[in-house]
């Protein structure tokens, strides 16, 4: 029996990851700020992890042998952390994101090697504690976030890169329902003039994969993403089957556009992940399911990037 530490896990595909250690029979220690209640079955800890201190005190003497840290958004969460666990964790698995690779446009899916953290400049006086900068400049805190760990953890990392997620009911980012809402209206829907595809992974896809680094020893990056690019159009023409209608897609030069609609490629290669031991399903095999799931639900929200 394992005793494993989730940072974070409140909702969508770190609720699922919880849910499977459980059924591993692993003890499960879960650390949030109280907001809301963790599953039946766990330790619940609140403690603030911007917070040194509240994170020490709420830990105690406690270790683990594995933490999943599903909300480190900046270098300064990533400092703290790696100071806290240390000698307390036997592996730490971070969330990270294929927003890391936002300076990477290629049509040749990208590997993990093309972003190093350790050749990435931290700067831990930028102001990310604010909510507004942080969003802003999501991909560059977690880029950082990463590379503090590479460089002095104290512990074997590994940070993993998820690509955009769909599916679940409990889908609260609102970005298939913006594609349903437009849909339904004969609305348009601005796209990028020259739209590229992306990687995607399916929700209880990525849970069951971060449960499966938990058993594992490889450290470092590495990609989650399904096989197979998805387009605008072909997540339009799963929405249309469901919904009806038929989408009208709105080209813009500049400005402001759909959400997984993109100026730049943003497709990963899960090679990796495969020569671990770990091979991802197609996304064709999982699409449908994912956008009924979410349409069904109801789900709206407003859209966002942190979905841990």
């Amino acid at each position: 029996m394992r005793e494993i530490c989730v940072i974070g896990g409140n909702r969508y595909f770190g609720k699922r990851l919880i849910a499977r250690l459980l059924e591993s029979g692993d003890r499960v220690t879960v650390i949030n700020r109280g907001s809301s209640a963790p599953p039946e079955g766990v330790t619940h800890l609140v403690a603030d992890r911007d917070d040194e201190h509240s994170l020490r005190a709420a830990l105690g003497s406690r270790a683990f042998d594995v933490v999943f840290d599903q909300v480190c958004y900046t270098p300064r969460q990533a400092d703290i952390a790696r100071r806290v666990f240390a000698g307390r964790t036997g592996r730490y698995v971070m969330t990270s994101t294929v927003e890391v690779y936002e300076y990477e446009h290629s049509t040749t899916l990208v590997r993990e090697d093309a972003v190093d953290p350790l050749t990435v400049t931290v700067d831990l006086t930028a102001p990310w504690d604010d909510a507004n900068y942080r969003e802003e400049y999501y991909g560059e805190g977690k880029r950082q976030a990463e590379a503090v760990l590479a460089r002095d953890a104290g512990f074997p990392y590994v940070s993993v890169r998820v690509a955009h997620v769909l599916g679940g009911a409990d889908d609260f980012t609102g970005r298939v329902d913006h594609y349903a809402s437009r849909i339904r209206a004969d609305e348009p829907i601005a796209v990028p003039a020259e739209n590229h595809p992306a990687t995607y992974v399916y929700v209880e896809e990525i849970a069951d994969f971060l449960a499966w680094t938990a058993g594992r020893e490889f450290t470092g990056p590495v990609n989650a993403n399904a096989y197979g690019l998805l387009t605008t159009d072909d997540i339009c023409a799963e929405i249309e089957r469901k919904v009806g209608g038929k989408a009208e897609f709105l080209p813009v030069e500049v400005g402001e556009v759909s959400p997984f609609s993109f100026f730049r490629s943003y497709g990963m290669d899960n090679s990796r992940a495969a020569e671990l031991g770990y091979t991802f399903r197609h996304s064709s095999q999982w699409l449908p399911k994912a956008i009924v799931e979410t349409l069904d639900s109801g789900a709206t929200g407003a859209t966002g990037k942190e979905g841990k």
